[in-house]
């Protein structure tokens, strides 16, 4: 059996979407037929943990079978938080261990912040996946720009933990060993703004500078946060599946989800819907 694709979702910056983004692209991989494992590393809150318990309850509730991947057991994450380093690195390599040996894609969440949990993950990865709001505050993370002119001046600080995972991945498995970065915007407004398009100029020459693809996120929808306590997104809706009135900005949605999965390189495969030809 191949080794299993390394998903990094990840981003020091808190607020920009990573468990969001995470549990869309798991349900994605699930519905194309993908076995999927999936490891939260943000031990105090994890979202994407709760979301998939959350869809297990309410899929036994309403007679359904959903995919679901599964989740090795890291214990109690409040506890492991406060854990010494050596702890927390032997439960995560234990975990990672037990995901490699069933699945074909293995999607990390990593917490806001610098931890050597989100570090040893990084170093891990086939692919970073990095959501970003669109915003200069966000930004700051990948680049620094003169405050008079907006002329990028440098790589920032979570840039360089990238660079950092790629050399040290480049050292255990040779040069030819790549990571695939690529920074989504997340919950866009709908409309367009000014400061979006000074925005992605300064991330076009910030992508060549750094080695990172430009790819399209989430768009900041109801949705999204209506199907999340069910434990589900637009990817489950169905005729069966609907615990919410359809409407065209599902279809919307659904799309927004089959570009993202695109853009990584992922296949989509039942994002295409019955749904959408009946909104």
């Amino acid at each position: 059996m191949a080794d299993p694709t390394v998903i990094v979702v990840g981003n020091e910056k808190g607020g920009a979407g990573k468990s969001t983004l995470a549990i869309h692209i798991v349900t994605g991989l699930l519905h194309a037929g993908k076995r999927v494992a999936i490891i939260d590393l943000d031990l105090r809150q994890r979202s994407m943990s709760r979301f998939f318990t959350n869809r297990g309850a309410w899929a036994a509730a309403n007679g359904h079978i959903l995919p679901m991947p599964t989740e090795p057991d890291m214990g109690d994450g409040k506890a492991l938080a406060k854990a010494e380093t050596a702890e927390q690195l032997a439960r995560f390599e234990a975990a990672f261990t037990e995901a490699r040996a069933n699945a074909d894609v293995i999607l990390i969440d990593t917490p806001g912040g610098d931890t050597v949990l989100s570090n040893a993950a990084h170093g891990l990865a086939d692919q970073i996946v990095t959501p970003m709001n669109d915003s200069f505050v966000d930004f700051d993370l990948l680049g620094t720009v003169d405050p008079v002119t907006l002329d990028l001046l440098k790589p920032s600080i979570y840039s360089e933990s990238v660079w950092e995972a790629r050399k040290q991945r480049a050292i255990a498995q040779g040069r030819h060993a790549q990571i695939d970065w690529i920074v989504v915007t997340n919950r866009l407004a709908v409309a367009e703004a000014r400061n979006r398009r000074r925005l992605e100029e300064r991330m076009q020459k910030l992508a060549k500078r750094v080695g990172f693809r430009m790819g399209p996120g989430l768009r900041d929808r109801v949705i999204y946060r209506e199907l999340f306590p069910f434990g589900l997104t637009v990817a489950d809706l169905s005729n069966d599946v609907r615990p919410v009135a359809v409407s065209l900005a599902h279809v919307a949605a659904r799309q927004e989800l089959r570009n993202l999965m695109q853009a990584l390189g992922l296949e989509g495969g039942k994002l295409d819907n019955p749904l959408d030809a009946a909104a």
